[in-house]
């Protein structure tokens, strides 16, 4: 895969640990096992705005008060929705 930061060919999937701000500002969270791109040109470790979106998503769409200061990503993407989508996300 290409590098989003430096166009190198040398991008490689990976995962990695990335700490978030919730929606509300009250607090942030430590997700891990993030899904990630780690380019060895350039050094960047790196999340696509798709997987950003998802992210964001999600954490509009649940309920955060019951978020632990730490989790696995897979552990926040299962967390029960209070919303079937994100309804106000105009961009789609």
């Amino acid at each position: 895969m290409n590098c989003q930061w430096c166009g190198s060919d040398t991008a490689v999937e990976t995962g990695n640990t990335v700490y978030w701000e919730l929606p509300d500002g009250t607090k942030t969270i430590e997700i891990q096992d993030t899904p990630a791109f780690h380019c060895s040109e350039c050094g960047i470790t790196y999340q696509t705005d798709e997987m950003v979106q998802k992210i964001e998503d999600q954490l509009f769409l649940i309920d955060t008060s019951k978020l632990e200061k730490s989790l696995a990503f897979d552990t926040l993407m299962a967390a029960p929705r209070l919303l079937k989508r994100n309804y106000f996300d105009f961009s789609k």
